[in-house]
């Protein structure tokens, strides 16, 4: 019996309605630290993929050309299914369709669309503004038609709730639903009444985001699992861990003038070189006479 695609691994997962648990990466690296950890899906975050290569906040700086490198370099360095945050699909539904057709040839195995205007913000921050629901209804319906495979999945994700309210971000999201998005993610809800009425709000498998300190509260997967999520995402926790990590070592180097090799402080040199597969690319080396 032939091994699903990553694909039809990632919808039937979601559709169990478990509680998915999915951090974000912001490069292939990180995303490799991701699988070998253990988990079964990664997230490229917009957010994560700007602060990173770039140095900025999120505020619509990356483009589409930014997000497909980095989605083809994921796809190439993991084999669990990679779901791609596209922001508002990078222009109109002509934009969209072409956003799709992209990052499904990179490798993306869902894409993610909010109804934002652009230039769109984190969807934690303040001053927030979304589109017209039919701009966005449009730029649902050219994402689903323009899809080859269809267990390519579309997250709808409505950024609402903000600046229109609880109510209005639960009709939006029925409206993206019968539009034929695969899933729903209503962001930021801003109690844990709302956490737990959503999932019985909506019929289609929903994502939570945990931003760790942003607006929403937090539950544990096992509580998200048990009121219906398909996926519960943690986006930037693994940057936020990395930037951690860096400020605590180059902190012992500007204060001592000295790093030693200290695995409470530095993934130990052998560990890096397996992380980026270097024992694989030895043997090649010494197959093909290098």
């Amino acid at each position: 019996m032939s091994k699903p695609s990553t694909r039809a691994l990632l919808r039937s997962k979601v559709q169990a309605r478990q509680g998915l648990l999915v951090p974000g990466a912001f490069n292939a690296l990180s995303a490799r630290v991701v699988a070998d950890m253990g988990f079964e899906a990664v997230y490229l975050s917009g957010a994560g993929l700007t602060n990173m290569l770039y140095g900025l906040p999120d505020l619509a700086f990356i483009g589409l050309q930014d997000v497909a490198q980095a989605t083809a370099a994921i796809r190439g360095a993991v084999d669990i299914p990679l779901i791609v945050d596209a922001d508002t699909g990078f222009g109109n539904a002509l934009n969209v369709a072409h956003t799709v057709k992209v990052l499904e040839r990179a490798g993306a195995d869902a894409l993610q669309l909010e109804d934002q205007v652009f230039p769109k913000r984190c969807g934690h921050f303040s001053g927030k503004e979304v589109a017209p629901l039919s701009e966005m209804i449009g730029k649902i319906h050219a994402a689903v038609d323009a899809r080859q495979d269809d267990n390519f999945m579309v997250i709808a994700r409505t950024d609402a709730r903000s600046s229109l309210g609880f109510e209005a971000a639960v009709e939006r999201a029925m409206r993206m639903a019968e539009a034929g998005a695969d899933m729903l993610f209503v962001e930021a809800p801003e109690t844990l009444d709302e956490v737990r009425q959503l999932p019985a709000l909506l019929s289609a498998p929903q994502v939570m985001n945990i931003v760790v300190g942003g607006k929403t509260p937090t539950l544990a997967k096992s509580e998200l699992a048990a009121l219906g999520y398909g996926m519960v995402l943690y986006a930037n926790t693994g940057l936020q861990g990395a930037l951690l990590g860096m400020q605590k070592a180059l902190g012992v180097l500007r204060a001592d003038g000295i790093v030693h090799e200290d695995p409470s402080l530095l993934v130990p040199f052998l560990e890096r070189q397996r992380l980026v597969n270097k024992q694989a690319f030895d043997a090649m080396d010494k197959k093909y006479g290098g």
